[in-house]
């Protein structure tokens, strides 16, 4: 379990200050594996450094597993090696001149008091034999895979039985393939284990494929949090609409405040009456945009008999292997348009769109 309560970290120079993170409260249950995702910059990494102990916080509290590590209030602060943590960084670490068995064994002889050469042979081998290494117990770390390395900087994270497992975005370094399979490896891993893991990355798959929940970050802030089927099929937050996939996005204006029976409302667009969900209390005349994935949107008739009708045409199509990205011009407005191949529409052809209600969502502007 973690428990982060109204977290602030500033970086200060000689000429300037950052607020890297701002109040930011998060709980995370035992067993639970929770994203942090966000663009360069917004204070992931820096969150789980002040988790690690790796960065003292302005203000707040932080608790791992069923210890108090730092209070602002009780001027109460632990070291990073006296917390209940594996920690995987984005560049593994990895000692170059010791072994692949040195190296998971290393925080262990670091202990006090250190644990017999028995124990840690047994403790290195069971740790290596979690992430199938065991083979290669004697081989030089230099001489490892990308993908072996970063088995290897996990084996050396979870040989002590931490509580809580941080992970500094470790899948980055890998090609897209590699990085695909220990997606799938790690997740598992974790699972099996039964550890509470803290994972910070940018790459949305990751984050959707991964996660139990995943918060989204910006400047310092968790925008939103929830699962991946809710951040990715309901945002609530413009940014999180734009960051996560792809989306369109149609200014607008509502222009009713009554609600039908659906809980729908009518925003008025360049393109004409859209009705949309909504993610907050708007009223008639409010500024809006009207969010919508371009998976969403379909080309022909309106098979459901409920959707927003819009008339445009096709401008440009590519081609990217499972889908055919599609851009339609609607006078001032263009959107983009998902199809599955093989696709019977060309470029420059008249269609009609189908904007279902229930996959608009509409905003503040």
């Amino acid at each position: 379990m973690i428990r982060i309560k109204n977290l602030n970290m500033t970086y200060r120079s000689a000429t300037t200050e950052h607020h890297a993170v701002r109040g930011v409260s998060l709980e995370i249950e035992t067993g639970e594996f929770f994203t942090l995702l966000g663009p360069s910059g917004c204070g992931k990494t820096t969150l789980l450094r002040c988790v690690a102990g790796l960065e003292q916080p302005d203000t707040g509290s932080i608790e791992v597993g069923d210890e108090l590590v730092y209070s602002s209030d009780d001027g109460l602060w632990t070291e990073p090696f006296n917390r209940d943590i594996g920690m995987v960084f984005q560049s593994y670490a990895i000692w170059p001149h010791m072994s692949v068995f040195d190296n998971v064994a290393f925080p262990l002889r670091q202990l006090k008091p250190r644990p017999s050469r028995t124990d840690i042979r047994e403790r290195v081998m069971r740790a290596l034999e979690q992430v199938q290494l065991d083979a290669l117990a004697d081989r030089p770390a230099p001489f490892l895979s990308g993908g072996q390395q970063q088995r290897l900087a996990l084996a050396r994270a979870l040989v002590h039985e931490p509580k809580v497992l941080l992970l500094d975005e470790p899948l980055s370094n890998l090609d897209a393939k590699l990085r695909d399979e220990m997606r799938t490896e790690l997740r598992d891993l974790v699972k099996a284990l039964n550890l509470t893991t803290l994972f910070v990355t940018h790459e949305q798959i990751e984050a959707l494929t991964m996660s139990d929940r995943i918060g989204v970050m910006q400047s310092g802030v968790i925008v939103q949090e929830g699962t991946p089927a809710e951040i990715y099929g309901k945002p609530s937050h413009a940014f999180v609409a734009d960051f996560i996939g792809s989306s369109n996005f149609i200014k607008g204006r509502v222009s009713a405040d009554e609600r039908d029976t659906g809980g729908l409302i009518t925003v008025e667009t360049p393109i004409g009456q859209l009705k949309s969900r909504i993610t907050d209390d708007f009223g008639s005349g409010d500024e809006v945009v009207v969010v919508i994935r371009p998976e969403c949107i379909t080309i022909g008739p309106d098979t459901a008999g409920n959707a927003s009708i819009v008339e445009g045409k096709v401008s440009g199509m590519t081609f990217l292997g499972n889908l055919i990205d599609c851009a339609v011009d609607l006078g001032e407005q263009s959107l983009q348009v998902q199809l599955v191949p093989p696709a019977t529409i060309e470029v420059g052809e008249a269609v009609t769109l189908c904007l279902p209600p229930d996959n608009c969502i509409a905003m503040r502007a």
